[in-house]
């Protein structure tokens, strides 16, 4: 089997292949439709809160090591289920469930050596104020509780995390700065892992969206990985997960290490209360409720996908997403800067609003922005992206587009309608962090 260290060399980086993938819109045939038994080789997965697979596809892009075994999607207060009928339409029906995770039996969910999921986030994303964040606490972050059920019930509960949510889970909430991820850290240690943790911006590695997203990958401490990480600094810096994934420059911020004390009703109503910053850093381990923690900078030297390398021809693209010439002032105002009087429909009340310029049309010669939920629509919007084409017109995105700056094959959410398809990809991940991650494990585990 190939080495970490032979397949960096002579690939160069992981996201190469992708890139070159993404320029191409080759879509390999990755999975098959037969069913794949788990060898007992392979690394067997469970995913919980699939979305449409992006996990899947990253792992199994890595190796084809990783088998998903079972996986969880369900979207509360709707008939529609999207996300599961395009989850099936790629990659069978065998071991989908389409079923509220809160109502599932542990004794339901089979043997996996490893769970992995972008538990939802809604509770700690941008798009909601910190003031009404309602983090852990939250309609949705509740279900971090569902994960730990698994891990606590299960008969033979898997050895290994990899999970997904959004950079400000380590400050949230904003009344107590970080309590949430130290609540999920000192439950995962009473459990018997061991977790580390990075900030990713997936375009600081050479892909093409600007999309941060916190990464954790948790193991249990009686792994052989466990003893690896016996040096907690030199884990964080350079031999651990995430560190051989992504490199770091060798400029290393002042090191925090502190540990997280007292039952979690404790640390719930304790943890770093009346503090205005919160004390995990972007990178971090931890171990035995012993947090390890320093800011890292990222460091890459290969490819970078631009938004231009994603693009379609304009020829390719469906009239109704091009903006209308009448209506292309609404969208320079949406995305203009603004000092102005504003009055509040329900109350009267007159108050000054402002808010800074965004870029009109977007630049083509740099990575996208984030991908939002909201991306989808004709209605001019200050957050969805616009391009201007070789002949002058505006456009929006086209759903192939938003899949590629996630890095998804060509018309994965096809069958949906294009604003679903947009909303599925705001909801989506950058699969090729995943690959990477799931190289270095492959090699590892």
């Amino acid at each position: 089997m190939k080495t970490y260290e032979t397949y960096q060399s002579e690939h160069h980086k992981v996201c190469e292949a992708v890139a070159n993938y993404s320029r191409t819109c080759i879509i390999p045939d990755m999975f098959p439709d037969e069913t794949i038994a788990a060898s007992q080789d392979d690394i067997r997965v469970i995913e919980l809160f699939a979305g449409v697979g992006g996990f899947r596809i990253g792992l199994e892009r890595a190796s084809e090591r990783f088998k998903t075994v079972w996986n969880n999607q369900w979207e509360p207060s709707t008939k529609r289920q999207d996300a599961s009928v395009i989850y099936c339409r790629n990659f069978g029906a065998s071991g989908h469930c389409n079923q509220d995770i809160a109502t599932v039996s542990v004794d339901d969910i089979p043997d996996a050596d490893m769970l992995v999921g972008g538990f939802p986030c809604q509770d700690y994303s941008v798009a909601t104020t910190l003031k009404h964040s309602g983090g852990i606490e939250g309609k949705k972050g509740v279900l971090w509780w569902e994960i730990h059920r698994i891990l606590r019930d299960h008969k033979c509960p898997p050895k290994y995390l990899l999970l997904e949510n959004v950079d400000r889970l380590l400050g949230s909430p904003a009344r107590q700065r970080g309590r949430d991820f130290a609540l999920i850290l000192a439950s995962l240690s009473d459990l018997g892992y061991n977790a580390e943790w990075r900030v990713i911006n997936a375009a600081e590695y050479g892909m093409p969206q600007r999309r941060r997203r916190t990464y954790i990958f948790a193991f249990s401490n009686r792994t052989k990985i466990a003893s690896k990480a016996a040096d907690p600094w030199r884990w964080i810096e350079s031999e651990g997960i995430m560190a051989a994934s992504f490199p770091v420059k060798d400029e290393y911020a002042k090191r925090n290490d502190f540990a997280i004390e007292g039952s979690l009703p404790e640390i719930s109503e304790n943890f770093n209360a009346g503090k205005t910053t919160s004390p995990f850093a972007n990178s971090g381990i931890m171990t035995g409720r012993h947090v390890y923690t320093e800011a890292l900078t990222p460091d890459h030297a290969g490819l970078s996908i631009l938004l231009r390398d994603i693009l379609v021809h304009e020829a390719e693209v469906q009239e109704d997403f091009f903006i209308p010439d009448q209506e292309v002032g609404k969208w320079r105002y949406a995305k203009g800067g603004k000092k102005e009087k504003r009055i509040n429909k329900a109350t009267g009340f007159e108050y000054n609003y402002s808010e800074g310029a965004m870029s009109f049309p977007d630049s083509t010669d740099k990575p996208s922005r984030t991908i939002i939920t909201g991306e989808g629509g004709s209605s001019p919007s200050r957050f969805k992206h616009v391009v201007k084409t070789e002949s002058g017109r505006y456009r929006r995105l086209v759903p192939i587009e938003l899949e590629r700056l996630n890095m998804f094959p060509d018309n994965h959410t096809e069958g949906a309608s294009d604003s679903r398809r947009a909303f599925l990809m705001g909801n989506a991940l950058v699969t090729g962090i995943v690959e990477r991650i799931g190289v270095r494990l492959a090699n590892l585990i």
